[in-house]
């Protein structure tokens, strides 16, 4: 594997020329997927004072803690009604209840809530069949959430449900680490983008859009810089026009031919490259270094390879810019139904469709695996994990795979 880049070292030296980026402020609803850049602590308890978890009767519980008989339920005098949003205005004494609603604060003088189904109301008083524990449908001050605490610690990913928390904690506003921006360039005069005439002998310019879509789902924000030509110039300047972005992502040129003058290119920018050639199968023409402060990363212009790398490695360097705590797909463990044999010199990623079947989850392969075939990532769930020393994978042995969306 001479000058060949193992992908655990690319991935800790790209890490370790990768900063967070800072923080800003956003709207509520802006804030979701973004990763929290503050500790919340709550200013006051929630609930906010003690309130009835059900429609019924707020009552004292020395009143109907007695087993009742059918025949002779507790009777109690209704003097008040509180629907949900008021306040009472009396206090429940011996032999009374008030008639309360789900979310209303509980009376003074009460300590129980009989819902309605197991009474008896007319106008003036009520009957209660069945008699409830003490305490019973009353949600207590501060259940949910007590006054100081810290709710939702920094570095959460911010979820509906943290989102509904901020709002229950009237934060319109919140601290979360910015987005990074990342700028896309294809390279190669074979190519034509998606709004140009183009002929038999051009080829529809797909990369810069696949990549762009993985920079969103990664949470990130995509600068599409267009197609370079196959000139030092054209590539030059394109990059140039990419070095306000946080990270530039070339796709194609990084290969040993006459027409690809990534390197170069690189070289008179003032890069610092730390790798060329990766051993992986399909991406191991890949450069990463930095020009002027930015990572740089030239990926494969194959458009399996370059979606495959940039999950390995500009996907994990945007999840520690944008500060999250878990910077690599999740992992699972799953039985392979296939065969599979390759040389102890490269980790290979096999496109796979991950299943639950029999209890167990099973992995096979979406069929040939090109790194041309765009159809094998369409297809996939999951990137299967063969690991350089492995030669054989046989049907029932277990491998890992990295999981890219939802197991059916």
């Amino acid at each position: 594997m001479s000058g060949l880049t193992l992908l655990r070292d690319a991935q800790k030296i790209v890490l370790d020329a990768t900063t967070t980026l800072g923080c800003e402020k956003v709207s509520l609803l802006e804030a979701i997927g973004r990763v929290l850049g503050e500790d919340i602590i709550a200013p006051r308890d929630n609930p906010p004072w003690n309130n009835s978890a059900m429609d019924g009767f707020a009552v004292r519980w020395d009143d109907i803690k007695k087993e009742h008989e059918i025949t002779k339920p507790a009777e109690l005098k209704i003097i008040e009604d509180v629907a949900a949003g008021a306040v009472a205005t009396k206090s429940v004494g011996p032999g009374e209840a008030i008639r309360i609603m789900t979310g209303a604060p509980v009376p003074d003088g009460a300590d129980t809530v009989v819902r309605v189904e197991y009474t008896e109301p007319s106008e003036t008083s009520v009957r209660i069949f069945q008699p409830e524990p003490k305490g019973m449908n009353i949600r207590p001050k501060g259940e949910d959430v007590k006054e100081g605490e810290c709710i939702i610690s920094k570095g959460t990913q911010l979820g509906p449900g943290e989102i509904g928390m901020l709002a229950i904690l009237a934060k319109s506003f919140v601290l979360v680490h910015q987005r990074p921006r990342v700028a896309i360039l294809s390279t190669g005069d074979e190519l034509a983008d998606l709004d140009e005439k183009f002929d038999e002998n051009k080829i529809v310019n797909s990369n810069s859009y696949g990549i762009a879509a993985g920079v969103q789902e990664a949470g990130g924000i995509p600068v599409l810089l267009g197609i370079a030509k196959d000139t030092p110039e054209s590539l030059k300047e394109k990059i140039s026009q990419g070095l306000g972005c946080d990270i530039i992502v070339l796709s194609g040129g990084v290969s040993m031919g006459d027409y690809d003058f990534t390197k170069v290119v690189f070289g008179e920018l003032g890069a610092d490259m730390h790798f060329w050639k990766l051993a992986i199968r399909p991406g191991q023409p890949l450069a990463f270094g930095k020009i002027q402060g930015k990572l740089a990363f030239g990926l494969p212009g194959n458009p399996v390879s370059s979606m495959v790398t940039f999950e390995q490695l500009v996907r994990v360097a945007m999840m520690k810019m944008g500060g999250h705590r878990q910077l690599y797909r999740p992992t699972v463990n799953a039985v392979f139904k296939e065969k599979f044999s390759k040389h102890p010199d490269r980790r290979h990623f096999l496109r796979g469709i991950v299943a639950h079947e029999d209890g167990q989850l099973t992995v096979k392969t979406t069929g040939p695996q090109g790194s041309g075939i765009l159809t094998s990532m369409v297809k996939a769930n999951g990137l299967i994990d063969v690991a350089e020393e492995i030669e054989k994978v046989n049907p029932g042995d277990m491998v890992k795979v990295q999981v890219l969306s939802r197991i059916t």
